[in-house]
């Protein structure tokens, strides 16, 4: 699957948007795609992380928030296939800049949406993850 220009979707981007779109789609996305939602998010918010990185997962959060998709979000198992696959490689590009406590933080919010089985999913999502 070809990648959109997900930075053409950097203007959806909004916290609130965010925070109501990965609420509403914890579930059916599963914990490997809210676990990278969430790690780009709060690396976000970090004042750590060079502009560049900023950019695109600004531009990877605005995908996953906007309605106008690759394939649709409605479309039962395929229609979030598009947005990880855009999280997880905008996650691969800026790893290194993703520290220790950004990643716990993640995974307690994800203890708020799925059991201790479903957020074993997230283990191996890289190689270099413990």
């Amino acid at each position: 699957m070809d990648l959109p220009d997900f930075m053409n979707y950097s203007s959806r981007f909004t916290k609130t948007g965010f925070v109501e779109k990965i609420s509403r789609i914890a579930k059916r996305a599963g914990a490997k795609m809210v676990y990278a939602a969430l790690v780009l998010f709060y690396t976000l918010q970090s004042d750590k992380v060079p502009v560049k990185d900023k950019a695109i997962i600004i531009g990877a959060l605005g995908y996953l928030i906007s309605p106008l998709d690759v394939v649709p979000d409605a479309i039962p198992i395929a229609g979030l296939s598009d947005d990880l696959a855009v999280l997880v490689y905008v996650l691969q590009k800026i790893w290194v800049d993703v520290n220790d406590d950004v990643k716990e933080k993640a995974k307690e919010k994800l203890a708020k949406w799925f059991d201790e089985d479903e957020i074993a999913e997230i283990n191996g999502l890289f190689e270099n993850e413990e």
